[in-house]
């Protein structure tokens, strides 16, 4: 009996879901990529930007601490019918355009991740742990690449927005899969904004602490640092700008993206 590939994780950010020229390029050299390497794909995304338009749409104004939105329990209907329905639907959309069979989840299907309020502070915002595999380890198996929006569902049927990166991480420990965290940036860059290509923690806790990486880069970094440390393997960081980078990205090659490793 042949062993099934490592799945990837990519976990998809930024202004992307605004650039159809962008989505429709990354989802060719996803094609690609399933087409010949035969590796199973999972796609994790947020959405803070339809977040923030819809938001606005609507009269309401949107803070953040500590790089997760403040997610008052009023906003959280607005908020899950942007992630999970537009910005779903509209990456679901993406691979239909590109011939690749998909799916489109939350965290609370199947028990997929389990979430509970993470800070009163925050409001509707989830802390997040793995769950149950069964299901998204089925449509992998069944061809499928899996499409899963970050809003989550608490014990008590609660809906709660959780930060991407932070539920990329838990997929990715679920599946024991090897993670690509793809943003608007080139990777994680220096005081001199200039990329840096390995990432270790103890230089990361420094760049943290000098205020260097910080709000939503530092909750970035923290949750590939945490996926590291428990697959037992790097995590990349680089630009949906360049998707033929994919690959080499992957392969750690230095040239390409942020290596974050323990």
């Amino acid at each position: 009996m042949t062993s099934q590939p490592t799945p990837l994780i990519i976990k998809l950010g930024g202004t992307l879901l605004e650039s159809e020229t962008a989505l429709g390029a990354l989802f060719n050299t996803l094609k690609k990529f399933i087409d010949e390497l035969k590796r199973p794909l999972v796609l994790v995304h947020g959405g803070g930007v339809l977040v923030d338009n819809q938001l606005n749409a609507m009269g309401l104004t949107s803070t953040k601490k500590d790089g997760l939105r403040v997610t008052p329990v009023e906003h959280i209907p607005v908020i899950a019918g942007a992630l999970a329905g537009t910005a779903n639907k509209l990456l679901l959309a993406q691979a239909i355009a590109h011939n690749i069979s998909s799916v489109g989840l939350c965290l609370g299907d199947g028990g997929l991740c389990r979430v509970s309020q993470l800070d009163p502070e925050l409001g509707a915002v989830g802390k997040i742990e793995g769950g149950d595999a069964t299901l998204i380890s089925s449509l992998l198996a069944g061809g499928f690449m899996p499409v899963v929006s970050s809003i989550g569902i608490t014990f008590d049927g609660q809906l709660m927005n959780v930060n991407a990166d932070q539920a990329a991480t838990a997929i990715a420990e679920i599946l024991n899969a090897d993670l690509v965290m793809l943003s608007d940036v080139s990777g994680i860059l220096d005081a001199k904004q200039q990329r840096i290509s390995e990432l270790t923690a103890a230089s990361a806790e420094t760049l943290m602490t000098e205020g260097v990486i910080k709000d939503g880069m530092a909750v970035k970094v923290k949750a590939a640092l945490q996926a590291t440390k428990t697959l037992g393997k790097p995590v990349a960081v680089g630009s949906w700008r360049n998707p033929e980078q994919l690959l080499s990205l992957l392969a750690g090659e230095s040239e390409f993206g942020t290596r974050i490793s323990h």
